[in-house]
């Protein structure tokens, strides 16, 4: 009998385990992967890239300018524009998502197309091969153009020929077997707005730590990357640790409070033994007093 009951255990676990895989299979929902630049596509538009990021970086200064004049533009107003010009959650890298990139025969092109689109595996590259581009050499761009004033040609011949050597040499030809990139969709223009703004509000003193999700983040589930998780994790150990500390000081003050329940008890019982020992005492110094009499009287009566 036990024996069947043995073999019997030994078919059901298992059995029950299989079952209950699929459920956690569909239970768990994927998290969809994040575009990521193509790597490979940046030696093709490097050049164009560096060319837009002067052009972008000399207008968004004279933007600047005629927002604030009669005042000047300081140099800490340049190196904001030069820093975020390649960062996609800040506005000053709104030109990118305007950009497509089409094949034209063994070339790729940077093509304009005056709305913002979703931002894909093109946009992610372009990013990226702008941040090739800058470098650490923002604060050098900014200086240039903060004490030089420099006219548009002069920006991109000192970025893109001097400083980064973008456009020193042409670009190589695509190759035959190059997969095609995603075709441009344009966003719809309120999702567009409320971006633009979200991205405007980032690393305002009155929002610590706001972040900017794109609109194919909030439905694929990307809330940023593993840094942030850990981020979590400590907030999360954070939480678990003052919940034992205050487990441990709880456990503390029942302690103490059986420590002085047990001395008062003990204080307690202490004291009724003295009250019986000193009745005793009491009774036997009595009873002592009593018999050194006895004679005393007898001796009288004879």
């Amino acid at each position: 009998m036990a024996m069947r009951c043995l073999i019997l255990i030994a078919l059901v676990v298992p059995l029950f385990f299989s079952c209950l895989v699929p459920f956690s299979l569909v239970s768990a929902k994927k998290k969809a992967a994040p575009a990521s630049a193509r790597k490979d596509d940046i030696p093709f538009i490097k050049c164009q890239v560096c060319q837009k990021v002067a052009y972008h970086i000399y207008n968004q200064v004279k933007d600047k300018e005629s927002q604030i004049s009669p005042k000047k533009v300081s140099e800490y107003d340049v190196i904001e524009i030069a820093e975020n010009v390649c960062n996609l959650k800040k506005a000053e890298a709104d030109w990118i998502l305007q950009i497509d990139i089409v094949e034209k025969g063994d070339k790729l092109e940077l093509v304009e197309q005056g709305v913002e689109g979703q931002c894909n595996s093109e946009c992610k590259t372009i990013e990226r091969a702008c941040q090739e581009i800058m470098g650490y050499s923002d604060t050098d761009v900014a200086e240039f153009v903060f004490s030089s004033k420099p006219s548009l040609d002069s920006l991109v011949n000192f970025l893109c020929h001097d400083l980064s050597k973008a456009c020193v040499v042409d670009a190589p030809p695509v190759p035959e077997g190059r997969i095609p990139g995603e075709a441009f969709v344009a966003k719809p223009t309120k999702d567009a707005e409320m971006e633009k703004i979200l991205r405007s509000m980032e690393g305002m003193p009155g929002a610590p730590g706001m972040k900017m999700y794109s609109r194919e983040d909030l439905m694929n589930n990307n809330f940023g990357d593993e840094d942030e998780d850990d981020d979590d994790e400590d907030d999360e150990f954070s939480k678990n640790l003052k919940e034992v500390l205050k487990q441990k000081n709880t456990a503390k003050e029942d302690l103490k409070e059986k420590v002085l329940q047990g001395i008062k008890e003990t204080g307690n019982a202490i004291k009724g033994h003295a009250n019986k020992f000193t009745k005793k005492i009491k009774s036997w110094w009595k009873g002592k007093k009593t018999a050194s009499r006895s004679p005393k009287s007898t001796k009288m009566e004879l």
